[in-house]
């Protein structure tokens, strides 16, 4: 494994799955690690595509899904937190810089999964609450 992508944290993926997604948009994958710290969760959601990626850990999130949810309301905190000015360095980390520019265009992007994506998973997401 290339070291610019990997994480010190994890050793080795112990097992990968792939939990939804649509074609040059969004996945959502599942990953059980072999962690290399004992505080790091075994298993951790990874959301990919065409927006900032992320990982998540699995503890409020139980399928795909809510998974997706979880992200689009993490990313939404950072876009209100950048639109509105304030800090952003206790937020999920993001990979663009927190400018206006970078934050509409994601809000557009959130915007479209909630609408497009998450709208179609309505049953695995009240399976969550």
């Amino acid at each position: 494994m290339r070291k610019e992508l990997s994480f010190q944290w994890c050793e080795r993926i112990e097992e990968a799955y792939f939990g939804l997604g649509v074609g040059g948009i969004v996945a959502v994958f599942l990953f059980r690690i072999r962690p290399t710290k004992p505080d790091v969760d075994e298993w951790v959601w990874v959301i990919s595509g065409d927006l900032p990626p992320a990982y998540l850990v699995t503890d409020n999130a139980p399928n795909p899904a809510s998974a997706l949810q979880v992200y689009v309301e993490l990313m939404g905190e950072w876009v209100d937190a950048v639109l509105s000015g304030r800090a952003v360095d206790d937020l999920i980390p993001v990979n663009v810089p927190p400018t206006a520019e970078w934050a509409t265009n994601l809000q557009g992007r959130l915007k479209f999964l909630r609408d497009e994506i998450l709208s179609r998973h309505e049953k695995d997401l009240r399976a969550c609450n």
